[in-house]
């Protein structure tokens, strides 16, 4: 069976159309779930555009931001073919300039700031260039694990209000509107200096900094740890790591397995010696 005259339409209409292109139309719909539903201008026998409720605006929410009926002009996302549908974007005609600026950057390039807010979910750079964001006190964004390669107590460990810093830009999060970037990309990796210098079967000193109910996890370097599976803390079974040992314990173990791109050291107690009790 062929396809139903207006699928078919709507195919030849949305072929027409390029991720990029800003489109205009009338909002016909407003839903919680789904967002704005938006007639497009040259096709009238349903909407075929879909503003996502994050897509609508950086600065409002939805319903504070468009109307039924409202005239929109939005840019193209994503056109799925099959659904009949296109993505639309009004945060890129809302914020132009913004959404100019985020859209040319590129994964690896390094953008200056200073640190404007630190918050405990992350840290708000306002860039040396570019514009400044409507809402956020700063464009730029570095998320808690992107600050160090090593565990952090607090991030002022690593950085203060009005410090100015150099990242790698990670990616356009058109969600908020934000670079987001990476502080310890611009720092060698001391796992991967590690581990350079060390091979499996390998005997490490270290202490034990944390107990979970799968092992124990041990620092064998400055900013490096590895896990000792339950299973290799002794040759007799046990239960919970508390058994055999507590955090601050000196122990020697043995390097088992290095994998190098998830940054992980599996380590053997039991392996040691063995009359390992």
């Amino acid at each position: 069976m062929g396809a139903a005259p207006d699928d078919q339409t709507s195919r030849e209409f949305l072929a027409g159309i390029h991720v990029g292109d800003l489109c205009s139309g009338t909002v016909a719909e407003i839903t919680r779930s789904h967002g704005v539903a938006v007639t497009l201008d040259g096709f009238s026998a349903r909407p075929l555009g879909t503003v996502w409720p994050a897509d609508v605006s950086w600065r409002w929410n939805t319903a504070a931001a468009v109307k039924v009926g409202q005239r929109i002009t939005a840019e193209v996302m994503t056109i799925d073919l099959d659904e009949g549908r296109v993505r639309l974007a009004m945060t890129a005609t809302e914020n132009p300039e913004l959404w100019a600026f985020l859209k040319t950057r590129h994964r690896g390039e390094i953008l200056s700031g200073t640190v404007a807010a630190i918050e405990r979910f992350g840290v708000f750079v306002s860039l040396d260039d570019g514009p400044d964001h409507p809402v956020f006190p700063g464009v730029g964004f570095i998320t808690i694990p992107e600050l160090s390669w090593r565990h952090i107590d607090a991030v002022s460990d690593v950085v203060r209000v009005g410090q100015h810093v150099s990242c790698e830009f990670l990616q356009f999060d058109d969600w908020n509107g934000e670079a987001r970037l990476s502080l310890k990309a611009m720092q060698p990796d001391p796992f991967a200096a590690f581990v350079e210098r060390i091979a499996v079967g390998q005997t490490l000193h270290g202490q034990v900094t944390k107990l979970v109910p799968f092992g124990v996890f041990v620092q064998v370097a400055d900013g490096i740890e590895g896990l000792v599976h339950l299973r290799e803390l002794t040759r007799l079974p046990v239960e919970t790591p508390e058994d055999v040992l507590q955090v601050g314990d000196e122990v020697t173990v043995v390097v088992t397995e290095i994998d190098r791109q998830r940054r992980r050291l599996a380590l053997s107690r039991r392996e040691v010696s063995p009359d390992l009790r």
